[in-house]
């Protein structure tokens, strides 16, 4: 005849076999939360303010190269 043995999870065997998935569960990254309105309107203004920074460092280059031919001439003069 063949006993049959009774096996009996404890807390403290569930908390022994649960310990390494436990452990890999709290080094996985939370996934990054999604953006926000504010979020993707302050991407826009920077997008904008970054434009008009470009727009003005040309007008800038365009204005001192000018300023630089109209001296040239006044030197030839």
């Amino acid at each position: 005849m063949m006993l049959k043995r009774k096996v009996s999870l404890t807390p403290a065997r569930l908390l022994l076999l649960g310990a390494p998935l436990l452990l890999l569960g709290a080094c996985a990254a939370p996934p990054p939360p999604p953006p926000c309105d504010a979020c993707a309107l302050a991407r826009e203004a920077q997008a904008t303010a970054n434009q008009a920074l470009a727009t003005a460092q040309q007008a800038l280059a365009a204005a001192q190269s000018r300023s630089a031919e109209v001296y040239q001439r006044s030197l030839r003069k």
